[in-house]
Protein backbone atom coordinates (compact mmCIF):
# COMPACT_ATOMS: atom_id res chain seq x y z
CA UNK A 1 0.00 0.00 0.00
CA UNK A 2 1.27 3.24 -1.02
CA UNK A 3 0.49 6.41 0.06
CA UNK A 4 0.20 9.61 -1.41
CA UNK A 5 1.86 12.52 0.18
CA UNK A 6 -0.62 15.29 1.38
CA UNK A 7 -0.15 18.50 -0.37
CA UNK A 8 1.35 21.17 1.92
CA UNK A 9 -1.36 22.82 4.60
CA UNK A 10 -2.03 26.21 2.95
CA UNK A 11 -1.94 29.23 5.36
CA UNK A 12 -5.15 31.52 5.13
CA UNK A 13 -3.55 35.29 5.21
CA UNK A 14 -5.77 37.48 6.31
CA UNK A 15 -4.05 40.54 5.61
CA UNK A 16 -4.43 39.51 2.20
CA UNK A 17 -8.07 38.58 2.21
CA UNK A 18 -10.09 41.37 1.26
CA UNK A 19 -13.37 39.65 2.66
CA UNK A 20 -11.28 38.90 6.13
CA UNK A 21 -9.83 41.85 6.27
CA UNK A 22 -13.36 43.67 6.10
CA UNK A 23 -14.89 41.86 8.68
CA UNK A 24 -12.00 42.18 10.90
CA UNK A 25 -12.33 46.21 10.19
CA UNK A 26 -16.24 45.89 11.36
CA UNK A 27 -15.46 44.30 14.28
CA UNK A 28 -12.81 46.93 15.66
CA UNK A 29 -15.39 49.66 14.31
CA UNK A 30 -13.06 51.23 11.69
CA UNK A 31 -13.47 51.67 8.27
CA UNK A 32 -17.36 52.93 8.36
CA UNK A 33 -18.95 56.32 8.28
CA UNK A 34 -19.37 57.43 12.13
CA UNK A 35 -22.84 60.33 12.50
CA UNK A 36 -20.85 63.01 10.88
CA UNK A 37 -20.34 61.32 7.84
CA UNK A 38 -16.39 60.68 8.36
CA UNK A 39 -14.15 57.89 7.28
CA UNK A 40 -11.79 56.69 10.34
CA UNK A 41 -8.73 54.79 9.33
CA UNK A 42 -7.78 53.48 12.78
CA UNK A 43 -9.01 53.65 16.61
CA UNK A 44 -6.74 55.81 17.24
CA UNK A 45 -8.21 58.71 14.99
CA UNK A 46 -11.76 57.70 16.15
CA UNK A 47 -11.36 58.52 19.76
CA UNK A 48 -9.11 61.75 19.02
CA UNK A 49 -11.04 63.09 16.29
CA UNK A 50 -10.01 64.41 12.68
CA UNK A 51 -7.49 67.51 13.37
CA UNK A 52 -8.19 68.79 9.39
CA UNK A 53 -12.02 69.70 10.41
CA UNK A 54 -10.19 72.36 13.14
CA UNK A 55 -8.15 73.58 10.80
CA UNK A 56 -8.86 77.61 10.33
CA UNK A 57 -8.17 79.25 6.57
CA UNK A 58 -4.78 81.23 6.79
CA UNK A 59 -5.12 84.79 5.68
CA UNK A 60 -3.96 85.83 2.34
CA UNK A 61 -1.65 87.99 2.79
CA UNK A 62 0.27 85.69 6.19
CA UNK A 63 3.04 84.26 4.26
CA UNK A 64 3.56 86.83 2.41
CA UNK A 65 4.21 89.31 5.12
CA UNK A 66 6.31 86.36 6.61
CA UNK A 67 8.51 86.12 3.15
CA UNK A 68 8.70 89.84 3.81
CA UNK A 69 9.41 90.39 7.25
CA UNK A 70 12.56 87.42 7.01
CA UNK A 71 14.04 89.12 3.46
CA UNK A 72 13.97 92.65 5.37
CA UNK A 73 15.55 90.96 8.77
CA UNK A 74 18.23 88.99 7.18
CA UNK A 75 19.49 92.17 4.86
CA UNK A 76 19.54 94.07 8.00
CA UNK A 77 21.30 92.12 10.21
CA UNK A 78 23.98 91.23 7.34
CA UNK A 79 24.61 95.16 6.71
CA UNK A 80 24.72 95.22 10.65
CA UNK A 81 27.09 92.62 10.84
CA UNK A 82 29.54 93.22 7.74
CA UNK A 83 29.19 96.92 7.60
CA UNK A 84 28.24 98.32 11.34
CA UNK A 85 29.83 101.50 10.36
CA UNK A 86 28.19 102.62 6.96
CA UNK A 87 24.96 101.21 8.61
CA UNK A 88 25.01 103.43 11.69
CA UNK A 89 25.73 106.34 9.48
CA UNK A 90 22.98 105.52 7.11
CA UNK A 91 20.21 105.28 10.01
CA UNK A 92 21.40 108.55 12.19
CA UNK A 93 22.60 110.69 9.83
CA UNK A 94 26.12 111.60 11.33
CA UNK A 95 29.32 109.68 11.72
CA UNK A 96 30.17 107.08 14.03
CA UNK A 97 33.29 108.01 16.96
CA UNK A 98 32.52 104.85 19.31
CA UNK A 99 33.22 101.60 18.59
CA UNK A 100 30.76 98.89 16.42
CA UNK A 101 30.93 96.44 18.59
CA UNK A 102 27.40 96.79 19.95
CA UNK A 103 25.97 97.89 16.19
CA UNK A 104 27.46 93.73 15.63
CA UNK A 105 25.21 92.88 18.27
CA UNK A 106 22.36 94.47 17.33
CA UNK A 107 22.57 92.45 13.90
CA UNK A 108 23.31 88.57 15.72
CA UNK A 109 19.94 89.56 17.79
CA UNK A 110 18.14 90.63 13.83
CA UNK A 111 20.00 87.34 12.80
CA UNK A 112 18.37 85.23 15.29
CA UNK A 113 14.81 87.00 14.81
CA UNK A 114 15.35 86.72 11.11
CA UNK A 115 16.14 82.28 11.68
CA UNK A 116 12.85 82.55 13.83
CA UNK A 117 11.09 84.36 10.54
CA UNK A 118 11.89 81.52 8.03
CA UNK A 119 11.37 78.96 10.36
CA UNK A 120 7.88 80.50 10.74
CA UNK A 121 7.65 80.59 7.13
CA UNK A 122 8.25 77.34 6.63
CA UNK A 123 5.60 75.46 8.96
CA UNK A 124 2.34 74.62 9.03
CA UNK A 125 1.78 74.63 13.08
CA UNK A 126 -0.06 77.55 13.99
CA UNK A 127 1.51 77.70 17.49
CA UNK A 128 4.64 78.08 15.59
CA UNK A 129 3.74 81.18 13.34
CA UNK A 130 1.95 83.03 16.52
CA UNK A 131 5.35 83.18 17.84
CA UNK A 132 6.44 84.46 14.54
CA UNK A 133 4.04 87.06 14.86
CA UNK A 134 4.24 87.34 18.81
CA UNK A 135 8.36 88.24 18.43
CA UNK A 136 8.04 90.72 15.46
CA UNK A 137 5.46 92.39 17.54
CA UNK A 138 7.51 92.92 20.22
CA UNK A 139 10.95 93.43 18.50
CA UNK A 140 8.41 96.48 17.01
CA UNK A 141 7.17 97.50 20.03
CA UNK A 142 10.70 97.58 21.91
CA UNK A 143 12.27 99.69 18.99
CA UNK A 144 9.54 102.34 19.13
CA UNK A 145 9.92 102.40 22.79
CA UNK A 146 13.65 102.89 22.40
CA UNK A 147 13.68 105.51 19.26
CA UNK A 148 11.25 107.87 21.02
CA UNK A 149 12.55 108.21 24.30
Amino acid sequence: MTTKPHPPLMKKHSQTDLVSRLKTRKILGVGGEDDDGEVHRSKISQMLGNEIKFAVREPVGLRLWILFSAVVFTVMALMALAFPNQLYEVVFDQEQTATSVSIRLYGGAILSLSLIMWNGLYTAEKVIIQWTLLSEACYFAIQFLGLYQ
